[in-house]
């Protein structure tokens, strides 16, 4: 017997996005392509709502 939700469930939509900022290890925080930190871009944070990297887990055990 299949599960009743299987039967209409779909895969997400998945989307294209290309984030405007990397991560640099050697500052440890996200930089715009131009070199500033992505944290002081009030715009961006507007449209994204943060600026989230994986730093945290690779550099932290505890995270």
């Amino acid at each position: 017997m299949q599960p009743f939700a299987l039967s209409y469930a779909r895969p997400a939509a998945e989307l294209e996005f290309v984030v405007p900022y990397v991560y640099d290890s050697g500052r440890q925080l996200n930089v715009l392509f131009d070199g500033r930190p992505a944290a002081g871009d009030h715009a961006l944070l507007r449209e994204l709502a943060t600026t989230t990297s994986t730093a945290g887990s690779k550099t932290h055990f505890d995270d």
